[in-house]
């Protein structure tokens, strides 16, 4: 029916912005409207939210599967072809070479219930550890460290609705403005309400340009900077001493740590001069309450985890964690990038952020499977690792939401390795670059054509709904798995482990999550529909069955077990049901002592210092009109009228000495190989510093340049950082000019 409106979620970032669908008059496309009563975005839409029915196209998407022909072309195929293909390349490579030789690549745009199948499948009917996915390149950083400090991480410990309460709030390395749009409004509504915001980014962003006060610090050295501002709060006297006394341990090494960064040190580190340092610390710590948040800038580095550990410690030391309005937080990117590794995309999870290695996690989530806990395999490589042992180690894989070819770091690298595999299977919507290398492509539906739940920043666990019928020849993510698991199973009727039906999955996701740190056991369909989401961890009642989750039955359950301190019951929610959990740490932190725990950090350099050959620094990042690697959003001709192509962004004196104009093609050379995009020169970025943005293939795709150094604990590459040098390009010749 025409007047049929489905409220659902927008496809796009971690935001997951509530918009309502009406089908358009030939029932195929959809009609975007304002949906005021979600929380988080209140109505407002960005371009690519808007515009997003645009992929649904039959004229943009694919509708058939597509097989690799003997002449090398992608030509359409059955279903039936395609799957027999899928399972005669993925079970002759385990066959001849063992279960590791097989891998799974997954994404985070996946909803919980693919999240969750694929890691079953790769686990269970693979038997393969080698599986993780491209949210290990959004924010593991910010993850390893939040579980070393509160025991626990979650995006956001608070909801978006307390950040224009508080009393200051530093973004360090996110532009919100072009990131996430809708989300600006609250550091807007912070300051109308008296709040500062601070703004920590090389470039002089459109966030930036909000900002009461910008610090501007040299790509890399956001760790010298936090360590500098420590230095300063315990000089200056402004810690929180009977805080840190009752709530924490570990100060004394720490504070040891930080005294070792006075300013003068930090400031040549960094750039950022010694009296903008003490603003920050004054402007920080003068509210009663106040809160850091960190995104990829500080994130994507390969010592990400100690610069994320070195802002939790200055939250640690001025008393602003577990406290209301105050606390750190990380802006996560991807749709579903919290939930997708939650619940077993992860190479060293399994569903509920539980440890791969822990006896009693395998225990639990082999019973719900059915399977012996000594069949599942151990932790296999990170997302890099993964993609670099293609082709070698790895001889077959199985991909679905991800085109590395495009966001992957060494991006030709990667693009070499994907296409010296034996085999090589996509699920996708579009023909991405990395599908176009397949051997087997399966088109697979699409936000509006499918019901799922995601998880966005905040925790919050939502119900996408479908609205209309996908294109004939187009199949489901669960609809793929199940089929897999029928033919690679043999007669172990595996199929029956994979259900086609959202629910039924999700059903099965909230048994194997219960007890552990990211616990939905509480939360079901039923619930998501009637209370617009619910935050995790929310534990289902202990005196009643699982499925005794929805409102008005069970037993309260108070405080949540890992420190999680439980809210009052949400309207619509019994007595009897476990509220959700939207702010966390109020009561203890989720360490066994209920402590909070410092961990104490030191600057180190980046994994590629800036020489003669290569003597400027690279940084990478996103346009508002364009999201990741671009494979839907470049299908979009509004978005691409907006945001053609790369470009490289430098300073005008950079842009002189190069001899540069605005609009002249510049290449951009790192040991990895070469980019080439039109020059944009502007004073919004530092002159040691080129920006590129990561959205397109081709010639100007910035991540054929970028460093894979892995961060020891999180192994995120080191997408922010690395060393070039800058060539002005004539048309069909080589460089005329050179600058560094």
């Amino acid at each position: 029916m025409r007047d049929t409106v489905t409220p659902t979620h927008c496809p796009y970032c971690a935001l997951q912005c509530g918009m309502n669908l009406t089908p358009a008059p030939d029932g195929r496309a959809v009609e975007v409207s304002e949906r005021a009563d979600f929380p988080v975005n209140r109505g407002a839409l960005c371009g690519k939210g808007r515009t997003a029915p645009a992929v649904l196209s039959s004229s943009v998407r694919l509708t058939s599967p597509l097989v690799r022909s003997e002449g090398g072309a992608l030509v359409p195929a059955s279903w039936e072809e395609a799957l027999a293909r899928v399972a005669e390349g993925l079970g002759r490579t385990r066959a001849e070479y063992g279960a590791d030789a097989v891998g799974v690549f997954g994404g985070g745009g996946l909803t919980n219930e693919k999240a969750y199948g694929l890691g079953k499948f790769a686990r269970v009917v693979l038997g393969t550890s080698q599986i993780d996915y491209n949210g290990r390149f959004c924010m593991s950083s910010a993850a390893a460290a939040g579980g070393k400090a509160f025991g626990l991480d979650r995006g956001l410990p608070f909801p978006l609705e307390d950040v224009p309460r508080t009393g200051c709030v530093i973004l360090v390395g996110s532009n919100p403005a072009e990131t996430m749009p809708p989300s600006l409004r609250y550091f807007t509504e912070l300051r109308e309400n008296g709040g500062t915001l601070i703004v920590v980014d090389p470039r002089r962003t459109k966030t930036a340009e909000q900002a009461d006060l910008h610090l501007a610090p040299r790509p890399g050295t956001d760790l010298a900077l936090a360590l500098g501002l420590l230095h300063l709060v315990v000089a200056e006297g402004r810690t929180d001493e009977a805080y840190i006394r009752e709530r924490t341990s570990g100060w004394e090494e720490t504070r040891a740590a930080a005294m070792a960064h006075w300013p003068e040190y930090v400031e040549r580190i960094t750039g950022v001069p010694v009296p903008e340092l003490r603003e920050a610390v004054r402007m920080f710590c003068e509210p009663e309450a106040a809160m850091v948040l960190t995104a990829r800038g500080p994130e994507q580095q390969s010592k990400g985890t100690d610069t994320v550990g070195a802002w939790i410690n200055l939250c640690l030391a001025t008393g602003r964690a577990g406290r209301p309005l105050s606390g750190y937080g990380c802006l996560t990117g991807q749709g579903n990038g919290q939930g997708g590794r939650e619940h077993g995309q992860k190479a060293d999870q399994l569903p509920g952020y539980r440890k791969l290695t822990d006896p009693a996690a395998r225990a639990h989530v082999a019973e719900v499977w059915g399977v012996d806990p000594d069949s599942l395999p151990g932790p296999g490589r990170s997302a890099y690792e993964l993609l670099d042992a293609l082709g070698t180690d790895i001889r077959s894989l199985l991909l679905m939401g991800s085109n590395p070819v495009v966001s992957a770091p060494r991006a030709a690298h990667v693009e070499e390795r994907i296409r010296s595999l034996d085999f090589l299977a996509v699920c996708d919507v579009v023909l991405s670059e990395t599908a176009a290398l397949a051997d087997v492509v399966l088109p697979v539906t699409q936000w509006a054509e499918e019901t799922g739940t995601t998880t966005n920043l905040e925790g919050r666990v939502l119900l996408r709904r479908r609205a209309i019928t996908p294109p004939e020849g187009v199949r489901s993510d669960l609809e793929v798995m199940h089929e897999l698991a029928a033919r690679l199973g043999g007669d172990r009727n595996l199929e029956k482990g994979f259900p086609t039906d959202p629910e039924e999955v999700f059903e099965e996701l909230r048994r194997a999550s219960a007890g552990g740190p990211a616990d939905y056991s509480g939360i079901t369909y039923r619930r998501l529909a009637e209370e617009n989401g619910v935050f995790w961890p929310c534990p289902a009642p202990t005196d009643g069955p699982l499925d005794a989750g929805g409102p008005g039955t069970g037993t309260e359950t108070g405080a949540d077990p890992r420190g999680a301190g439980a809210p009052a019951p949400r309207p619509g929610a019994g007595p009897g049901v476990h509220p959700g959990t939207p702010r966390l740490f109020l009561d203890r932190f989720a360490t066994e002592d209920g402590r909070a725990r410092f961990v104490p950090v030191s600057h180190r350099a980046v994994a590629e210092e800036p020489d003669d050959e290569y003597p400027v620094l690279l940084t990478t990042g996103r346009v508002v009109a364009q999201y990741q690697s671009g494979a839907q959003t470049r299908r979009v001709d509004e978005l691409n009228a907006a945001a053609p192509g790369p470009f490289v962004e430098l300073h005008p004196r950079l842009a002189e000495r190069l001899g540069a104009a605005e609009g002249d093609p510049v290449a951009v050379v790192s040991r990895r190989g070469r980019a080439v995009a039109p020059a944009r020169i502007t004073t919004a970025i530092r002159p040691d510093t080129v920006f590129m943005p990561f959205h397109w293939a081709g010639e100007g795709r910035a991540n054929t340049l970028t460093n894979p150094a892995l961060d020891p604990t999180s192994r995120m590459p080191e997408f922010k950082a690395c060393a070039v040098r800058l060539e002005t390009v004539e048309a069909g010749r080589g460089g005329r000019g050179r600058a560094g």
